[in-house]
């Protein structure tokens, strides 16, 4: 199996670098693959029940395969470097588990989570929050039982749950980190009922309360594959990205003081949508269909998307989009 890593911008030139084709030797099926903080390390999750690790660059090195999962790893996450190097992933076997790079190319599993269901639940998703709100770990299973991982003073790990519906979750992610003196833990999830729901911490019991739903007929008609809250680069706007098993890519938004998300069809593609992934800058949105395709898209002036770059799984390239 192969990975393929789109390299940043030449930076002093200024001309583009091709993607990076990475072989991975995974026996089955890729399901995820993510950078690191600084985008110099690759972990890749595959149905073959391991997480591979690769060092990237003009060229790659295969540098570690991490172990003990009992089925198909779904999603990784990294943490952010100030935490050390932790890699989070989760798997069908009902599980999450937080591992540990010390010393460098050694990997050692310091934490495991298991559904609380009494037949083991798939556990979909996992991301670590901003870093300034401390080191936690979201996990969110077939269930519909999403678990917060929280690091303790005492390097112990705190674990809450709540239900987020009786059909099962598929996805999650943090808000950002906005500022302020008492900052609130944030999440939004996609579920198998065909809504997303955002959460919020209470800072007094630490108790998770439901903020608010979305869908019907403004939202998505089937399973919610993936849903991406995108930095906080417009001072009073929230901003998230949907993606599901109807085609459709969403971008929901709203400001300060107004209770409404307001949904703009990105695109309706035509199979389903697996995954949705915000630039750094909060501008480019990517898009992973079910056609094995990847499309980069751009926000116009005019509030649009405008597709600008196409990635396929037999390029050696990218294509541009539509002008």
């Amino acid at each position: 199996m192969a990975s393929m890593v789109q390299q940043q911008q030449n930076i002093q030139g200024g001309a583009p670098v091709g993607p990076l084709v990475i072989d991975t030797q995974h026996e089955d099926m890729i399901h995820d693959s993510q950078l690191n903080y600084y985008g110099t390390t690759l972990a890749t999750a595959s149905s073959d029940r391991t997480i591979k690790v690769y060092e990237v660059g003009a060229t790659y090195q295969h540098t570690g395969t991490i172990t003990g999962h009992q089925g198909p790893v779904w999603e990784v996450a990294w943490s952010h470097p100030k935490f050390g190097t932790l890699l989070a992933s989760c798997s069908f076997d009902g599980t999450a588990m937080i591992h540990r790079e010390s010393p460098a190319r050694n990997w050692t599993k310091i934490h495991h989570y298991q559904t609380t269901s009494s037949t083991s639940s798939s556990v979909n998703s996992v991301s670590f929050s901003p870093h300034e709100m401390g080191l936690n770990l979201a996990c969110a299973s077939s269930n519909g039982e999403v678990a917060v991982l929280t690091h303790m003073a005492d390097d112990t790990w705190n674990t809450t749950t709540f239900n987020d519906n009786g059909l099962g979750t598929n996805s999650l992610s943090w808000a950002p980190y906005t500022g302020g003196e008492s900052p609130v833990l944030r999440l939004v999830t996609g579920g198998c009922d065909n809504r997303i729901r955002f959460w919020e911490q209470n800072q007094t019991s630490g108790a998770w309360e439901e903020k608010g739903t979305l869908g019907g007929g403004t939202g998505h008609s089937d399973w919610v594959r993936d849903v991406a809250w995108a930095p906080a680069t417009t001072p009073g706007v929230d901003t998230v990205a949907s993606c599901g098993e109807d085609g459709l890519v969403l971008i929901w938004t709203r400001r300060n003081g107004e209770t409404a998300w307001n949904p703009v069809q990105l695109h309706s593609f035509g199979s389903p949508v697996w995954r949705v992934s915000w630039s750094v800058t909060g501008n480019i949105l990517a898009v992973s269909s079910g056609d094995s395709d990847v499309s980069l898209w751009k926000a116009a002036l005019d509030g649009s998307w405008v597709r600008c770059i196409d990635v396929t799984d037999t390029d050696t390239g990218v294509t541009a989009g539509e002008s």
